[in-house]
């Protein structure tokens, strides 16, 4: 019954075309087959997105130490794309877990991206130096191998409370039928 919920949501089931911070394209389908913690962020953000990726690192950290768990593949998409071009996302995500990809794209594709997720992004206003904060969902997704959304944990969730989620789900993991 849970699965047809999910599929019925049609969230995160788009697909996206985005660049990493290698500046390689990458596709929803290019995970496919891989468990996934995805976050929406931007690097300019002064405290929430450190935190969040720092917690979501710790999580894919906690997961790999166990033996026989399958790999979990974090993302960051930027909904940010005028200042978060793949060579800020390279230099922002070294402080983080060294599989951490980066996407980014173009305004449309990033908006696109979010849009599958149900992602609220708004810029707001410059400040004199042309600074400005973007105000957004703070949610880390976790995705199956079929690329869906199986959950999602927000700021009160710590890496332990993700790490266990992302494990249950692992445990009681079955394919979709196509």
């Amino acid at each position: 019954r849970r699965r047809a919920e999910l599929r019925a949501l049609a969230l995160g089931q788009g697909d996206f075309q985005l660049r990493d911070q290698e500046g390689r394209p990458r596709r929803k389908a290019d995970f496919r087959g891989q468990w996934v913690l995805l976050y929406f962020g931007f690097t300019h953000c002064p405290d929430v997105c450190p935190e969040e990726l720092g917690k979501l690192s710790h999580a894919v950290e906690l997961l790999e130490r166990e033996p026989g768990l399958p790999p979990v593949q974090p993302l960051f998409i930027t909904v940010d794309p005028e200042r978060d071009d793949a060579a800020a996302m390279g230099r922002y995500l070294r402080d983080f877990h060294p599989r951490l990809l980066g996407l980014t794209g173009t305004p449309e594709e990033v908006r696109a991206a979010g849009s599958a997720y149900r992602v609220y992004a708004s810029a707001g206003p410059r400040d004199e130096d042309g600074d400005y904060i973007v105000d957004h969902t703070i949610l880390i997704y976790l995705l199956g191998p079929d690329g869906l959304f199986l959950d999602c944990y927000g700021r009160s969730k710590s890496a332990q409370d993700i790490a266990r989620s992302v494990r249950r789900h692992m445990d009681t993991y079955e394919p979709l039928p196509d």
